[in-house]
């Protein structure tokens, strides 16, 4: 089976997913954002902290061109962000078939009303949260559907679900 590369919106189920299928397929997991915390022995959210945005979506970036450099092979899970690039969107194609998990602005924002971990979302009352990801997940789906091979609708679904779902979709591409 062709590598399978999930993105996604932070909470829109692509680690859980990436895993379920993992465990469905056989095949390697990969999350990208636990490698760069790996690699940079440090948290994201002190990665934003002390080097800013910009600096951890280059990270990114090149992890990705060492992914496609050593030939990686199975299920890559990736950082909310990571297709907004353009250069990553190309190398995401790349990599393998891309999956969009589309989740609607009310399901993330009861999913990540008590996540502390999002450095993107800290500081944020109720009300506010829900607006800055409908503002964010606004600006970032068009990178979401121009990178995209698959858009999969995630709001009705279950985990075990949506890794069948994929697992039909990459039997018939």
């Amino acid at each position: 089976m062709e590598n399978i590369i999930l993105i996604g919106y932070m909470g829109s189920g692509k680690s859980s997913v990436a895993k379920a299928l993992a465990e469905k397929t056989g095949m390697a997991f990969l999350d990208t954002d636990h490698r760069i915390e790996e690699t940079e022995k440090r948290k994201i959210s002190d990665i934003f902290a002390s080097d800013g945005e910009s600096a951890f979506r280059d990270m990114e970036t090149a992890l990705l061109k060492q992914l496609k450099d050593d030939g990686f092979k199975g299920i890559l899970s990736t950082g909310g962000g990571m297709p907004v690039r353009e250069e990553n969107r190309a190398l995401l194609k790349q990599l393998g078939k891309v999956i969009y998990l589309r989740t609607s602005v009310d399901t993330l924002a009861m999913r990540l009303m008590g996540d502390r971990s999002r450095p993107l979302l800290q500081g944020e009352t109720v009300k506010s949260k829900k607006q800055k990801i409908a503002d964010m997940l606004e600006a970032r789906d068009p990178a979401y559907m121009d990178a995209s091979d698959a858009v999969i609708p995630t709001d009705e679904m279950t985990t075990a679900g949506l890794a069948d779902e994929i697992i039909t979709y990459m039997t018939f591409v």
